[in-house]
């Protein structure tokens, strides 16, 4: 494809998006995250990318929505990628697999499970959709830092979200359930949509990107009993995620980078 200055999709221009970004799915919630910026502007809405644009530690930083799922979240990022930006933190939602993970944790991803399409067109499924070592260090850290109840670990990615909530009525049923059983075994912490494809998407792009979660709901809590309460506040991830660029920014103003 013919190399353009006006991205597709995003509808944005060189010099009005940052190197930094965080990526949420959900375009209502740009508004949100972009008050934690210092002079924070609307810069483009189409489709479901909506981008504000301000500065953290003077440096600019941007957010830009990539709707739910793979496909829409590596145009994104290509894009993004398109215009110069290098860093990636994906703030999103989750719902909990894992028995010890509860609504309104916060989850990192240590990695993610590749049982979506959008990867699978960038690498071999042999190579591990894992996040950035930099950008994961900095996303637990920002998490200690403020306090906040949080876990790392896998996360699972997919592409049917109706796939996971009612397997039983798919026609593949046998494979959703038996590879959710695995999923449990093997301590995977929760469920969600984009991470295995930006992650991998990441590497082919050499930038570098990882994803901190709100848990919604526990779907494996509700089936033992457990107690919980369906949590939709997600501040404490949005926070977890600024925080990690100001220490990637740090970072690398110290690294001359």
């Amino acid at each position: 494809m013919q190399a353009r200055e006006l991205q597709f999709h995003i509808q944005c221009l060189p010099g009005q998006v940052g190197r930094y970004c965080i990526l949420p799915g959900d375009p209502g919630r740009c508004g949100e995250i972009a008050k934690y910026f210092d002079n924070p502007v609307h810069v483009q809405t189409n489709r479901e990318y909506v981008t504000y644009t301000g500065t953290l530690l003077g440096e600019p930083v941007s957010v830009v929505s990539t709707g739910i799922g793979g496909p829409s979240a590596a145009i994104a990022m290509e894009e993004l990628c398109n215009l110069g930006a290098d860093t990636f933190v994906r703030v999103g939602t989750c719902g909990g697999i894992h028995l010890e993970v509860q609504s309104g944790d916060v989850v990192v991803a240590t990695g993610a499970v590749r049982m979506e399409g959008t990867s699978r067109e960038y690498a071999p499924i042999e190579f591990p959709a894992v996040p950035h070592y930099q950008v994961l260090a900095a996303l637990t850290q920002a998490a200690q830092n403020l306090g906040k109840p949080w876990k790392a670990g896998v996360v699972q990615c997919k592409d049917s979200f109706y796939g996971q909530h009612s397997p039983g009525r798919m026609p593949v049923s046998y494979e959703l359930e038996t590879k959710w059983e695995a999923w449990k075994r093997l301590g995977v912490l929760a469920s969600e949509m984009e991470s295995a494809a930006l992650f991998t998407v990441a590497a082919a792009r050499g930038v570098r990107c990882g994803s901190v979660f709100h848990v919604i709901w526990n779907q494996e809590r509700e089936k033992e009993g457990l107690d919980q309460k369906e949590s939709h506040d997600t501040s404490a991830a949005i926070q977890v995620g600024v925080e990690a660029l100001k220490l990637l920014i740090q970072q690398d103003r110290a690294e001359g980078r």
